[in-house]
Order: structure tokens, then sequence, then C-alpha cells
């Protein structure tokens, strides 16, 4: 497998451990404000492609050091061999963490079924009405995103909620919507959208550090575990 991209070190993709992070290309969304925007198209060569057996050899100087591997995207759960990928880091004993956009709940179930991944991150984008245009495709089944999330509320695996929250694409009432949702004892992150230089629709903003409080507020009746990122 060849992935788009490594990042050796990091204290912050998956809480509580120390990893590396991994980078798959190719996503079947078009979110406005995605800061990957360089790994959206789906079969292109990478910039700074990275062999997967390089990212091995990195796990194997690396044992005794890292605690896991989070793999994020892109859609990493467009790749059907990411799941042998998974088995050889499992076999040198690191734990997965795996970010995904919930689209294809057939392929998490299998991995949590088989107990290959230790944790899930997934993004809720917007609530159910805004959805679409918030993940830029207008004609769009929600069913997948919902039996994703239905999924991780079973609690087989540890996971959190995570949305991105722009000024112009989101908004009170999207929280309540999203809280209405999602409503139960859910870990759910709302982070501060950060302008890469790269996103696909130029000049979205970040809400102010009192709007996001004020959406955290919004939301606690429904999600009490409900936290801010990014201020």
């Amino acid at each position: 497998m060849v992935f788009a991209g490594l990042q050796k070190l990091t204290l912050l993709d998956y809480p509580g451990h120390t990893a590396c992070t991994v980078f798959t290309q190719g996503c079947d969304f078009r979110c406005p404000f995605c800061h990957n925007s360089s790994l959206l198209e789906i079969g292109a060569e990478p910039e700074d492609p990275v062999q997967e057996e390089a990212i091995l050899a990195l796990l194997k100087k690396r044992q005794g050091t890292l605690d896991g591997v989070a793999i994020t995207g892109g859609e990493p759960l467009m790749h059907p061999e990411l799941r042998d990928f998974i088995l050889r880091v499992r076999e040198l004993g690191f734990k997965v963490k795996l970010d995904t956009n919930g689209n294809r709940p057939a392929h998490l179930r299998s991995l949590i079924d088989d107990g290959l991944v230790d944790m899930v991150a997934m993004d809720i984008k917007n609530c159910p009405e805004h959805y679409a245009r918030t993940i830029g495709l207008p004609a769009f089944d929600l069913g997948p995103i919902r039996e994703s999330a239905a999924l991780l509320m079973e609690n087989r695996v540890p996971y959190e909620f995570r949305t991105t929250v722009t000024g112009e694409l989101h908004s009170a009432e999207d929280m309540r919507g999203i809280g209405e949702w999602l409503r139960g004892e859910s870990p759910y992150y709302l982070q501060l959208y950060v302008d890469s230089g790269r996103v696909l629709r130029p000049g979205l903003t970040a809400p102010t550090p009192e709007k996001m409080q004020q959406y955290r507020q919004i939301l606690l009746p429904y999600l009490p575990k409900t936290q801010v990122r990014g201020l």
C-alpha cells in the first residue's frame, strides 16, 4: 500500500498515546473547509508518496517508543488493502486509531468485529439537514453516516465524534440538530476551523472563541461530554 504522507511522531492524533500518523490518498467527500485538499483526488499519485515497507521499518525501530499508529486521510476506508496493512501493524505490537468520514459502515464494522482498531474518530460534518451542502455533494444519502454513528455508539471500541466548525457553514441551529441526532454520552469535540491555505473554498472563517463556547453550551444538554479543541 502506498501512503500520501507520514508524520513520524504525534502527541495529538491519538489521544493519550504517542503515535505516528499515516495519510491515505483519496476521499469521496468534497468538504469546502478540508485542510488536506491535496489528498482528495482518488487514484492520484501522492505528492510525497510513502511506501508501506518504509512505514513498517520505522515502526520496527520505534517498538517500545511509540504506542500506536493513527490512520487518516483522505478517507482510509476507501482502500481495500488497508486491512492487510493494519494486520501487519498489529503484528508488530502497535495499537491502531482510525479516522473516518463514516461513509463506509460495512468496512468499519468489519474492522471492529475483527478487533483490528483500538479507537475510531468519526467526523460529523453538520446536522442531517445540512450534511450534503457541508460535504460538497448536493445529492447525498445520509444512511451510511447514520449507520456508522449508531455502530460507534454501541461502545464496542473507544471512539469520538468531532465537527470542524466554520463561520459560514455552521450555526446555532445546526448545533441543536447535531445534538438531537447524537444525543447521549458520546465524546464529542468542536474543532475550530483553520485555513491551511489549500482549502477548496477560500474565504471561510473561524468562529470566535465566544461563539465556539456558545455552541458548546447549546450541545451540552444533548452531549454532556462536548469539548472545544483549537482555542
